[in-house]
């Protein structure tokens, strides 16, 4: 059953900058590892200080898979360090979801 990983970001609105930029460096990072990334959504109007990243994978087990090759994907690494030096992210949560589909 495909899955999608939804992580919801608290970010701090004075460094959306810095988050712009992880976010693009994951652009190349995520499908290099097996995500099949949907997007990064920065905050536009409203809520400041919150932002979405959507990744699909075609099961849990893929996605497994792919946390372990991004443990060891130097580039990943690398955007991991950024993140937590210059502590833009506040915090992370992750939600799995599943596509409703058509009835058959």
């Amino acid at each position: 059953m495909p899955i999608t990983c939804c992580i919801r970001y608290t970010i701090d609105p004075y460094q959306r900058d810095a988050f712009a930029e992880y976010a693009r460096n994951w652009l190349a990072i995520i499908p290099a590892c097996g995500g099949d990334l949907i997007g990064y959504f920065l905050p536009h109007e409203g809520t400041n200080n919150i932002a979405l990243a959507l990744i699909s994978f075609p099961s849990l087990a893929a996605y497994e898979a792919y946390r372990a090759r991004l443990k060891t994907d130097e580039a990943g690494a690398a955007n991991f360090a950024f993140a937590r030096r210059a502590r833009f992210i506040l915090s992370e949560e992750r939600t799995f979801l599943e596509p409703v589909l058509a009835s058959q």
